[in-house]
C-alpha cells in the first residue's frame, strides 16, 4: 500500500535534488578550472617558477583576507595564527601546497604536463596508502588490487621511459601529505589557506625582492604580464569557492569520482595542445591507471549503496 507524499516532503525532497544538482556542478567547475590551468601558467612563462609561485601565494592572500572576513572566518583565521600548534600545522601544510604548486608550474613550463597529470591520478592510491599507514584505516580486495593496477602503471613508466616518473610521484606525494595534515587539523578550506599563505606570504615577498632588480621586472615588464599576474589570486580562490560548496552539498563518493575530471583534462591539453609524447609505453601506462581508477569508482558507488541500505 503506497501512502501519498505530503507537499511539506515533496518540496523537501525537490530542495535536496536541487542541491545535490548544484553540487555536482560546482564540483564539475571546480575540476574543470583545476584542469586548464596549465593553458594558464603557460601565459606566465615570462617569469621563473619559483616567481610564479611567490607572486600566487601573496596575490592569494590579498583576495582571501577579505572572503575570510565575508564569511565569518576572521577570528578563526586570527585565532589559529596566534596559536603556536596550529600555526605550526599552518606552516606545514603550506609548505606542502607551496611545494605542489612550484613542482606543478615547474613541469607545466618545462614540457611535462601529461607527467603532471599522472601525479594527481595516483592522488587518490597514495591517500588509501597514508591512510593505512597513519589513521589505520583498512581497505578492500578491489581497492587493494585497484593500488596494486597504479603502482603497475608506474612501474611501466620506469621500464619504459627509463627513469623514475619524480614529478608525478612529487606531486602526488605533496598533495597527499598535504590531506594528512588537514585531516589531523582541519579547518575551513579558505581560512586554512588564508592561514598558509599569510606564513608563506612573507617569504614570498622577500624571494620577489631579491630576485627583482626592480618592481617593473617583478611584474614582466608590461601591463598585460602585470594583468595575469594579478589575477593568479583570483584563479586561486575561485575553484576552491566552488569545490567548497560541492564538498557540503554532494557526497563525498561522488567527489572522488568526478575528481578525475582535471588529471584527465591536463593529460588532453599536454598532448593535444602542447604536444607532448606519448608513445605506446606511456599509453599502456596510463591504461592500466586507468583501469585502476574504474575498479576504485565502482567499489566506491557499491560502498555508498551498502552504506545506505543500511540506514
Amino acid at each position: 500500500m503506497r501512502f501519498p507524499v505530503s507537499k511539506h516532503t515533496a518540496l523537501h525532497q525537490s530542495v535536496r535534488v536541487e542541491k545535490t544538482r548544484s553540487g555536482v556542478l560546482a564540483a564539475i567547475m571546480a575540476y574543470f578550472l583545476w584542469g586548464v590551468l596549465p593553458i594558464f601558467w603557460k601565459q606566465l612563462g615570462f617569469l621563473p617558477p619559483l616567481n610564479i609561485v611567490a607572486q600566487r601565494t601573496v596575490w592569494s592572500l590579498l583576495v582571501l583576507l577579505p572572503v575570510v572576513a565575508m564569511i565569518g572566518e576572521w577570528r578563526a583565521l586570527v585565532a589559529a595564527l596566534r596559536s603556536l600548534k596550529s600555526a605550526g600545522w599552518l606552516l606545514l601544510s603550506g609548505l606542502m601546497i607551496g611545494s605542489n604548486w612550484l613542482i606543478y608550474v615547474w613541469a607545466t613550463l618545462n614540457h611535462h604536463i601529461i607527467e603532471g597529470a599522472l601525479g594527481y591520478y595516483l592522488n587518490p592510491f597514495l591517500n588509501m596508502l597514508f591512510g593505512t599507514l597513519w589513521f589505520g584505516e583498512r581497505h578492500n580486495r578491489a581497492q587493494l588490487f585497484a593500488m596494486m593496477l597504479a603502482m603497475g602503471g608506474v612501474l611501466i613508466q620506469v621500464v619504459g621511459v627509463g627513469h623514475v616518473p619524480w614529478i608525478a610521484l612529487a606531486l602526488a606525494t605533496t598533495f597527499s601529505l598535504y590531506a594528512v595534515i588537514k585531516k589531523r587539523k582541519p579547518q575551513h578550506t579558505l581560512t586554512g589557506l588564508a592561514g598558509e599563505t599569510a606564513l608563506l606570504a612573507p617569504i614570498g615577498l622577500l624571494w620577489l625582492i631579491h630576485s627583482s632588480p626592480d618592481v617593473p621586472s617583478a611584474f614582466g615588464n608590461s601591463w598585460p604580464h602585470a594583468a595575469l599576474i594579478f589575477s593568479m589570486g583570483v584563479v586561486t580562490v575561485i575553484p576552491l569557492f566552488f569545490f567548497g560548496y560541492a564538498a557540503k552539498t554532494i557526497r563525498l563518493t561522488t567527489l572522488g569520482i568526478l575528481q578525475f575530471i582535471g588529471p584527465t583534462l591536463q593529460f588532453l591539453i599536454g598532448w593535444k595542445i602542447y604536444g607532448e609524447v606519448m608513445s605506446g609505453t606511456r599509453l599502456a601506462s596510463f591504461a592500466l591507471i586507468w583501469l585502476a581508477i574504474a575498479i576504485y569508482s565502482v567499489d566506491a558507488i557499491q560502498k555508498r549503496k551498502q552504506m545506505s541500505g543500511t540506514h
